[in-house]
């Protein structure tokens, strides 16, 4: 059976729907950069193991990767998934964990890098937001897009009610990103998403929920 480490700073709600949907393999652990992410203590309630790297411990920004990159191999991951994970990782460590390395952002990359997405997409004025799953490359939120889930903007949204319907999409497209890759369907090839006997899957949507 595969394995699978998360990576969490805060609540860990995206870490819940992964937790909760059944992979095809084991959670092996939960690492934070902040001791104080409340996702830690579901994860630890679940009987999972966690593991603190706090980034403040550290000078340099190359010293704390390789403290974080040291944890993740102590538990030998197949996949590691960045869920609300905010540091940004530097290029040695990405290059070490690359094609197993998943992220989800709030907006429809290439749209709305970084952070305050919502805020970017309403001032926009964009019809359409919604989330991404992509490879992490050294590239900030611009690895191989894997799948996307939109929802549209409404005429009397602000941030918090853009978020809410985007995190619901969230909490539906991770878990089936991953699945993919645990199952042995979903593989980075030549810098593009690949899911196995079909053409690439960069830039696929599906459609939000209905009722």
């Amino acid at each position: 059976m595969k394995r699978y480490v998360i990576l969490i700073s805060g609540r860990g709600s995206n870490m819940e729907s992964l937790l909760d949907a059944g992979l095809p393999g084991t959670c092996a652990a939960v690492i934070s950069n902040r001791p104080d992410a409340a996702g830690l203590a579901g994860a630890a309630t679940r009987g999972i193991l966690t593991a603190v790297i706090d980034h403040r411990d550290f000078a340099a920004r190359e010293e704390f990767d390789a403290a974080l990159a040291a944890e993740i191999e102590r538990h030998a991951p197949d996949l590691v998934l960045l869920a609300g994970f905010m540091r940004i990782l530097g290029d040695a460590f990405v290059r070490r964990f690359e094609g197993r390395t998943l992220n989800i952002h709030p907006s429809l990359l290439p749209a709305f890098p970084g952070v305050r997405t919502h805020a970017q997409a309403l001032a926009a004025g964009v019809r359409l937001h919604g989330c991404s799953v992509h490879f992490v490359t050294p590239a900030l939120d611009g690895g191989p897009i894997v799948a996307q889930a939109a929802v549209p903007v409404q005429a009397d949204d602000d941030e918090a009610s853009l978020a809410r319907r985007v995190l619901a999409e969230e909490h539906l497209l991770y878990p089936r990103v991953a699945r993919w890759f645990l199952e042995g369907r979903l593989q980075l090839v030549d810098g593009r998403a690949r899911l196995a006997g079909e053409v690439p899957v960069a830039g696929a949507l599906h459609a939000p929920r209905v009722g």
